[in-house]
């Protein structure tokens, strides 16, 4: 049957599967449940599929292959591609061995574009479908269920389903699969680059003896102002909180893949490969486990030693 003479899923009649019930996960998980879809979950990390499901309700699947069984679309949201794929394809249990043809995949992970057709094409040849669906507004996003969610794929696929991502955020088509996963990884460059910026600035200030939060409070009411100025300095980064929840060897990892598809365009990207370079130190110096606001931290520390 093709894509588009399928169906629309909707909640009574199409079974929904989660893996990666991560700080991410959960509370995109839970909001499917509140919006009525019959929702499947696993992870690697069997106390947190319990304490899921005892908050939230649902059910837990015990592996990979039986997720697939029960479910009509599984949502993956996990660290990268490449995790996704053994999840889909892997040789011991994975998706692939439990779905039904017909049945459809939607990536939210932030994984290479590139990889992402790869493993479409691999997914077809089992009769599954994929959709690329990575989002960005972080855990507030995700616990508001205000995501803005970037769909690559079959058009006709992204209409049939955009009912059980609707609970989850804002839905933007951007083109064919792995478009979705593009545009994340270019945001995810121009939101590393706007922290580093303004980090770097706020060093500028304070050295000149302007009050940190003072040239924050400015740039927000002016032309500078941007995500990180707006909802990370005060937040996590002036009060040494460093507590976003998102790794800082997770935006290092975007970087990289932003440059991957720079280079498969052939475009420069000057700015961009000095910035993933910057990101690169940080991460060897703080480890890829830090809040990736400890960015700030670094650019501070790393300017009074280059000083000595």
């Amino acid at each position: 049957m093709a894509v588009n003479s399928r169906p629309a899923a909707s909640p009574g009649s199409t079974r929904i599967g989660f893996v990666g019930i991560g700080n991410m996960g959960q509370p995109m998980a839970g909001h499917l449940i509140k919006a009525g879809w019959k929702v499947s979950v696993y992870d690697t990390a069997p106390e947190k599929t319990r304490a899921f499901v005892d908050a939230n309700g649902g059910e837990i699947a015990s592996s990979i292959k039986e997720l697939g069984q029960n479910s009509d679309v599984v949502i993956t949201m996990l660290p990268d591609g490449k995790i996704v794929r053994h999840v889909a394809l892997g040789a011991d249990d994975n998706l692939v061995q439990g779905m039904r043809k017909g049945a459809a995949i939607i990536d939210m992970s932030s994984s290479a574009p590139v990889g992402t057709r790869e493993l479409g094409a691999a997914l077809a040849a089992h009769g599954i479908d994929l959709l690329d669906a990575p989002v960005s507004g972080g855990v507030k996003g995700a616990v508001a269920g205000t995501l803005a969610i970037m769909v690559g794929g079959d058009p006709a696929l992204a209409e049939r389903l955009d009912a059980v991502l609707a609970p989850i955020g804002r839905r933007f088509y951007i083109g064919a699969l792995g478009a979705g996963h593009a545009a994340k990884v270019l945001n995810n460059y121009v939101s590393a680059a706007g922290l580093v910026a303004a980090a770097e600035a706020v060093l500028v200030a304070q050295r000149f003896g302007i009050d940190s939060q003072k040239l924050i409070d400015v740039i927000n009411a002016s032309t500078g102002r941007n995500n990180s100025t707006e909802n990370k300095f005060a937040q996590f980064i002036l009060n040494g909180k460093f507590n976003s929840g998102f790794a800082l060897g997770l935006m290092a990892k975007d970087l990289a893949l932003a440059m991957e598809v720079a280079d498969a365009c052939d475009v420069p990207a000057e700015l961009g490969r000095a910035c993933l370079e910057l990101w690169k130190q940080a991460e060897k110096a703080v480890g890829g486990a830090a809040d990736h606001t400890e960015v700030a931290r670094y650019v501070n520390e790393h300017s009074s030693r280059s000083e000595r």
